[in-house]
């Protein structure tokens, strides 16, 4: 889709049974702020039903969707972790090393599961009120650590087996246009600043295993494992998933 960020199908990854993610209903992005109009025509064949969008309010008013409200409907679940937000007061800081944009992303990313089990269930909650025929996407404004967190746990509550959800998660190394949309963003947020290794700069602008590894070391240290975080902490029991399960993937 022209000017999408990061758009893919979570459809084809297959359950240990043999089921596999039915195409085109479920998908992830970034900001659809860039979509050109042929993107945008594109974007209307995907038949998509809702759209969660992630992003913090400012976001949106910064990157506004450009498509008329309610068609597709959307639902704002507003995610931002307090350690995202003390990496944004030191973006301009030309001392931020390789180690500390590690360490900031995989706090980000273990507050996400840590702090954020509600702003999850009520994504989970509008998948499951949604028309059944409909597409679902979920997009953040990169695609990469709100909506990572969110398809892993949509990946797990199907049944897909963890590897394929690291597989799916690191997939935004490749999927990122890194030159012509990642490159310009963080210039501008750098304020001038010379630019560091591209090494550094992908330390945020991409995923690391370790990333969504500390994600399942915080629900392992308080849920055991991913089956009871989604039961207890995000709120979906046995039929819930079930339902997913039906609607989502091939018999």
């Amino acid at each position: 889709v022209d000017g999408a960020v990061n758009l893919r199908d979570l459809g084809g990854y297959r359950t240990p049974a043999g089921r596999a993610v039915k195409r085109r209903r479920l998908l992830r992005s970034g900001s659809l702020a860039h979509l050109t109009e042929s993107g945008l025509e594109e974007f209307s064949q995907l038949g998509v039903g809702l759209i969660c969008d992630l992003r913090r309010a400012e976001e949106r008013q910064e990157e506004p969707t450009p498509l008329p409200r309610g068609a597709p409907d959307r639902l704002e679940i507003p995610i931002d972790p307090g350690s995202a937000v003390a990496l944004r007061e030191r973006m301009g800081l030309a001392s931020l090393d390789l180690q500390e944009r590690v360490e900031f992303m995989t706090a980000v990313t273990a507050e996400l599961i840590r702090d954020h089990a509600e702003d999850y269930a009520r994504m989970f909650q509008g998948l499951l009120d949604m028309p059944a025929d409909g597409a679902f996407l979920v997009h953040c404004s990169a695609g990469k650590d709100r909506t990572g967190v969110a398809c892993a746990l949509i990946l797990h509550a199907l049944g897909v087996p963890e590897e394929t959800v690291i597989t799916d998660y690191l997939l935004t190394n490749e999927a990122m246009d890194f030159e012509g949309y990642v490159l310009p963003r963080l210039a501008t947020r750098m304020e001038g600043a010379q630019l560091p290794p591209k090494e550094w700069l992908m330390a945020l602008a991409g995923v690391r295993e370790e990333y969504l590894r500390a994600a399942y070391g915080e629900i392992h240290a308080s849920f055991d494992d991913v089956e009871h975080y989604i039961e207890d902490a995000v709120g979906l029991n046995a039929a819930a998933r079930g339902l997913l399960q039906q609607r989502y993937l091939t018999s």
